[in-house]
């Protein structure tokens, strides 16, 4: 039985700012998992043994699994193995399934993955665990970004995008400040339980939820049922015209149609598969031959090389170089504040400027060049409170770059490659940024053994950043957003389709 779908249903319930705020959330316990798993209260810490032979009990993940330094830098960066693989598959997949749903598939193995970190049980296991949490993660930073880039007002674009990526800072604050409570008040492997927890009504909402539709992307659903009515229809209508009554006869062909149609399907599906591997490597080319796109993903990559391992070792740090007891909550405060006001007002900025890409690449290169001075600044200081001030005031210049960096990277390209763009930019800023970071930071540590030798060294690489982003202010550039995209849908395909999230309040006039 054929079902049609009813192209002039109801619109979902949500408005823009619905989504907005869902997706905010959702971005912010992504980014909490950050935070946990480098808190003290979760990582915890190594057995130590003094010259006079006490010994004070390792805690945390550390201390129950008794990694060296490497090893724990891997646990940060182990994520990315899932993300790689994962990420570039969910943004070709966007382009024959609906985003929306791919989200939720994304997010319930994310849910998966973290109650799986609590019930680990030696280094390998919850490594494992840690690259299915970026398999999960890879549907939801790919695509979230361009849904919020669809729906925002024209004139509050990168404030909207600045709102979504203030989450990132915001979580992994939170991430600090939740894992150390959980993990001193009662047992590290509760705190991951409870982000399992609290992210699965979101992993449902992706499958229950009417599916929204992207910018530059057909219509899956009903093209995709017609196509598949009319192919069931036809080999039945051919059955029909055997001019055989033989029952012999009559199995044999039987038999012959199911082994023709059975490598027919085979056929299908390799010459699918096949089609999707060239689309893929065909738009690649394209993303790096836009010199604007590498430009910004190269900046991104020196700057997350820098905040990735900030975030992991930052409080190992605080802790040895100015004797924090309460490093967590220290670091968890500055960020948190600093990450909110950084974020939203580098988005602002960029309106007030007028949202050019040339403009967001002032923005990157200054932001971060003297975020870089004041960081560098607060390490070279031998007083606490010094500290504090210094590297609050180049958090607060070093976050302001989330929203201007993603602009680049969503309008820079035709719509139809948002998702794709979006995905190998997550990937590279993680594959040649933090990934590395963090271990190479700990194998730093382990020879020159001194934190703030270290904390001076990683922050340097910021100038490189900032150097590369003034390079983009150069080129030239072109924003893309308003192409056409690269599918061209037949007139009265396009005629059908509404906008996102809008109420329809007219009857569409019949086509004559």
């Amino acid at each position: 039985m054929l079902t049609v779908v009813d192209s002039s249903s109801p619109p979902s319930w949500f408005t823009p700012k619905k989504l907005l705020i869902i997706f905010c959330v959702i971005n912010m316990l992504n980014y909490i998992d950050r935070g946990v798993i480098a808190s003290n209260g979760v990582n915890g810490s190594l057995k130590t043994c003094t010259d006079s032979g006490i010994c004070t009990a390792g805690s945390g993940i550390q201390g129950d699994f008794n990694l060296n330094y490497f090893q724990d830098g891997v646990l940060s960066s182990a994520f990315m193995v899932g993300l790689l693989v994962a990420s570039p598959i969910f943004a070709s997949l966007a382009k024959s399934h609906n985003p929306f749903r791919l989200i939720g598939v994304g997010l319930s193995v994310w849910t998966f993955a973290t109650a799986a970190c609590g019930c680990s049980f030696d280094f390998w296991s919850i490594t494992i665990c840690r690259m299915l949490v970026g398999v999960g993660e890879a549907s939801f930073i790919s695509l979230a970004a361009p849904f919020i880039d669809d729906n925002a007002p024209v004139a509050q674009k990168t404030a909207w995008l600045a709102m979504f990526y203030m989450c990132i800072p915001t979580g992994i604050a939170i991430g600090y400040v939740y894992g150390g409570l959980v993990g001193g008040y009662s047992n590290w492997r509760f705190a991951f339980f409870g982000e399992a927890i609290l992210m699965l009504p979101f992993a449902l909402l992706g499958f229950i939820m009417k599916p929204l539709q992207l910018k530059g992307f057909a219509q899956v659903g009903p093209t995709k049922g017609l196509l598949t009515s009319v192919e069931t229809v036809s080999p039945e209508v051919e059955d029909t015209e055997v001019p055989y009554n033989k029952g012999s006869v009559l199995v044999e062909n039987e038999e012959l149609n199911a082994c023709t149609s059975n490598k027919s399907t085979l056929a299908k599906g390799a010459v699918k598969i096949m089609n999707q591997f060239s689309r893929f490597w065909k738009d690649m080319k394209v993303l790096l031959l836009d010199k604007v796109y590498i430009v910004n993903v190269l900046g991104y990559i020196a700057y997350n090389f820098v905040i990735g391992a900030y975030s992991y070792w930052g409080p190992k740090a605080g802790y040895d170089i100015y004797n924090m007891s309460n490093a967590d909550l220290v670091f968890g405060g500055v960020t948190i504040v600093c990450g909110i006001f950084g974020t939203l007002a580098g988005g602002y900025i960029l309106d007030r400027m007028n949202s050019t890409l040339s403009n967001a690449f002032k923005v990157l290169s200054g932001a971060t060049f003297f975020g870089a001075i004041f960081c560098f600044s607060a390490f070279c200081s031998k007083n606490l409170y010094g500290f504090l001030v210094l590297f609050a005031i180049g958090e607060l210049l070093v976050f302001a770059t989330q929203a201007p960096v993603n602009y680049v990277c969503l309008h820079c390209v035709n719509p139809s490659f948002r998702p794709l763009s979006m995905a190998m930019s997550t990937v590279s800023i993680h594959i040649f940024g933090d990934v590395p970071s963090s271990p190479l930071v700990g194998v730093l540590q382990d020879y020159v053994n001194n934190w703030r030798e270290t904390s001076l060294i990683l922050t340097s690489v910021l100038f490189i950043a900032a150097g590369i982003w003034f390079i983009g202010i150069f080129l030239h550039s072109v924003d893309r957003f308003d192409e056409d995209s690269e599918h061209h849908f037949p007139i009265s395909e396009i005629s059908n389709r509404r906008p996102l999230l809008e109420e329809s309040t007219t009857e569409t006039p019949p086509v004559l």
